[in-house]
């Protein structure tokens, strides 16, 4: 299983939010590229990057910012937020990030999602937030009625390769990952589950594990100081 940390971005700083809550927002940083350079010390190989202002309008707000990550670090990039076109795919694509999450494109477009994936193969993955196992979309702002589970199989049988699945109830909450969801998800063939939401633990870490998920993504239980990265990796 690997670690990834996470950086959040919002307004160019790092910061993370409780239950996916924009109104409940905590800053933990001014700097994500020293933050990124942090992480790569201690040792990891991976980083979670959300561009939060664009999953909530679509924009840009901190492209650049991620790019220069990719570019001054060795660790290998994946992000998501905002990203629903194929332009802001190669732009990624093309500083180097490896892995290119859609979240709300893949419920309002899913055609789109399918095509990307068959022509860009292991760069695209699905960002699935669930609230009450239903998916959530635009920031986690709008919930839909659409069962998250299902919606998991129905990605991987159409050719998508990783999902990363948030459980927004956990989120931010340091209460623990919600493993029962994972012991349901690690069971669709031919799909890479990657837990976020809510890990503060080795307790939670380990359980990841014995479930069987390809990743755990950590965030506010690093910047709190409940996990030690250098010890986790």
């Amino acid at each position: 299983m690997i670690i990834i940390p996470a950086i959040d971005l919002r307004g160019g700083r790092i910061v993370r939010l409780t239950n996916g809550d924009y109104n409940q927002s905590k800053i933990y940083g001014d700097s994500p590229l020293d933050q990124a350079k942090a992480f790569e010390a201690a040792g990891a190989k991976y980083i979670h990057i959300v561009d939060l202002d664009s999953a909530k309008d679509g924009g840009s707000a901190n492209t650049d910012i991620i790019c220069k990550i990719a570019a001054e670090t060795s660790l290998i990039v994946e992000t998501g937020g905002g990203i629903r076109d194929e332009d802001k795919i190669i732009t990624y694509k093309s500083a180097g990030i490896r892995r290119v999450i859609l979240g709300t494109i893949a419920v309002k477009n899913f055609p789109f999602t399918v095509d990307m994936a068959q022509k860009y193969g292991d760069l695209i993955a699905v960002g699935v937030d669930a609230s009450d196992g239903r998916v959530a979309v635009s920031g986690w702002l709008d919930v839909t009625t659409i069962d998250s589970v299902e919606f998991c199989l129905r990605l991987a049988q159409n050719g998508i390769k990783t999902v990363i699945y948030t459980d927004i109830s956990r989120d931010g909450r340091l209460e623990g990952a919600n493993i029962d969801i994972y012991k349901k998800l690690v069971q669709i063939e031919n799909l890479n589950i990657i837990a976020s939401g809510g890990v503060s633990s080795i307790a939670d870490i380990e359980s990841l594990r014995n479930v069987g998920v390809f990743g755990a993504i950590i965030g506010k239980a690093l910047y709190e100081g409940k996990l030690n990265l250098k010890e986790i990796l």
